[in-house]
């Protein structure tokens, strides 16, 4: 976009007084230009097996997987593995796993669909990288680099000195080697880089989310270095740069999404392609995710993995709904109609690249907590997957409680009390007093009744119910000491205590209810006797 239409955005989205569409979000307005394609695409992710699949990968991958089967299209899966000194043992193992759990299922990768266009890693593929630079030292569109490790280091040093300095650093000199100046070093077998010869000024290019993009590098007019980049490493893998390229066009990729921290070394990828002669896909840099304090989220921080997610009683729906939303924003009555629960096929359905946003997503697991917890209550009312809850509760449980959490006590609970919880891993912590005694002290619930009720008043009040109370007079009961005068809030409050440590989320008659008569008096006996002595 032109910097006059930059500002126009800007000044919209921030709602600034006087603008257009004062007082109004314009994210979820279709704009002018449709973007959104009408014919079948292939996308593909394309992940490096270098640590834990992270939820900015996984937006990722739920982009392209949703702009392909929107278009019944194909969505590829595709491992950048040439990096070999970062791969992580497991980590391939962890991106299929935390695709199938969140429900993606590629039709072209590892394994799968893989005799046309595979292999699909990218290790497997070095016969056809080599076919292909091969081509481009032919044609003069690329060169081999024996240049020392040290030479490239004082290179380097020495562009950060210049003034201005220049963010390219290379001098070219391999590249003016003749013929015979090569076939020496190679029998030497002196180690080389094979760079792409970069031409003046690198191609700008079209981006569907932001318009039209001139990155150029800058550079110093009296010591002109070159931004070459490396295609062939010295141990002659690829670099994603050139990998990545030459997978796109024979994988017959049509439209890349990716981050868009990409964006400035998209250009040397047009420059790869019209080397070849070939036509680049359409590009779409999403946003970054960042924390809420601006900074960008590490796949290499374990709270950020998809698996540490489920660990921690995600649900897949609900990671998946959180991940979208992150830089996709639906119309807004579409949005206004479920509260922006949309779940994996409906987003298939309703996905639209004219919707997609261009600020930063700040993560805020607020919504997450949002969303788990709707599809968690939504998972409680069906009978067939209430009972697959039921065995990782009652599983849980055992292991804490041993034989005081029996199978039908804990789906007794969970039936009655679910609707409170918005992981199934709360539910030890939160409905402990149903398998042991409650805590009349420290704990914060328990610190709060302490400094807000009267011993002496929460003791007359549990006398009323001691050795007497059940769940057919409880109400009763309830309405008789009110009667009184005594409050019904210091009344419930007080039996909350005695029979539950103050916990709230579970009502008075369900906690009768649960525990039995025997038990419920027993605890308010106990819960009498506490107070007394403190």
């Amino acid at each position: 976009m032109t910097l006059i239409v930059r500002r126009l955005y800007s000044k919209l989205v921030r709602k600034e007084p006087g603008g257009l569409f004062s007082g109004k979000s314009i994210l979820s307005k279709k704009p002018v230009q449709d973007v959104h394609p009408k014919v079948p695409v292939r996308t593909r992710f394309a992940p490096s097996p270098t640590g834990m699949l992270h939820i900015g990968s996984l937006r990722t991958a739920l982009y392209n997987y949703l702009l392909a089967k929107n278009t019944r299209g194909q969505f590829l899966l595709r491992l950048e593995d040439t990096d070999q000194n970062r791969l992580i043992q497991g980590a391939e193992e962890n991106i299929y796993d935390s695709l199938k759990w969140c429900g993606i299922e590629y039709d072209e990768g590892p394994g799968v669909n893989d005799q046309k266009f595979g292999p699909y890693r990218q290790s497997e593929r070095t016969e056809i990288y080599q076919q292909h630079v091969d081509g481009l030292l032919k044609s003069g569109h690329a060169y081999r680099c024996f240049c020392s490790k040290e030479r490239l280091d004082g290179l380097r040093e020495s562009a950060k000195r210049l003034k201005p300095p220049t963010t390219v650093t290379y001098d070219r000199k391999c590249e003016s080697l003749s013929q015979g100046e090569i076939e020496e070093r190679l029998a030497q077998q002196i180690p080389h880089t094979i760079r792409l010869k970069a031409p003046e000024r690198y191609p700008a290019f079209h981006d569907l989310l932001h318009g039209t993009v001139d990155i150029q590098p800058q550079v110093n007019v009296n010591d002109r270095r070159y931004d070459d980049p490396i295609l062939i490493k010295s141990d002659n893998l690829p670099t994603y740069h050139f990998a990545n390229v030459i997978d796109d066009h024979l994988m017959k990729i049509t439209h890349v999404i990716r981050g868009e921290e990409w964006l400035p070394s998209t250009q040397k990828h047009i420059a790869l392609y019209r080397a070849f002669g070939w036509d680049p896909p359409s590009f779409i840099h999403i946003p970054l995710l960042t924390s809420t304090n601006d900074k960008k989220l590490s796949k290499r921080r374990g709270d950020a993995s998809v698996w540490n997610m489920k660990s921690n009683g995600i649900l897949p729906e609900a990671l998946v709904n959180f991940c979208v939303l992150f830089g996709w924003s639906p119309p807004r009555d579409l949005a206004a109609a479920n509260h922006e629960c949309f779940t994996l096929k409906e987003f298939e359905r309703v996905f639209d690249l004219n919707y997609l946003t261009k600020g930063n997503a700040k993560v805020d697991d607020k919504k997450l907590w949002f969303f788990n917890k709707h599809y968690l209550q939504k998972k409680l009312e069906n009978s067939q997957v209430f009972e697959e809850i039921l065995q990782e509760v009652q599983t849980a449980a055992r292991h804490k409680f041993g034989e005081k959490a029996s199978d039908e006590k804990v789906a007794a609970v969970l039936k009655a009390c679910g609707k409170s919880l918005t992981t199934v891993n709360e539910f030890n912590d939160t409905f402990y007093y149903f398998f042991e005694k409650p805590k009349y002290q420290d704990t914060e619930v328990a610190t709060k009744f302490h400094a807000t009720h009267k011993h002496a008043d929460v003791v007359n009040i549990l006398t009323h119910f001691k050795g007497t109370i059940n769940q057919s007079n409880m109400d009763e009961m309830i309405k008789g000491l009110a009667s009184q005068a005594v409050p019904k809030k210091s009344i419930f409050e007080s039996l909350r205590f005695a029979l539950a440590g103050a916990n709230p989320g579970t009502k008075i008659p369900i906690l009768i209810q649960l525990l039995g008569a025997q038990e419920a008096n027993q605890r308010i006996e106990e819960a009498i006797n506490y107070l007394q002595k403190s």
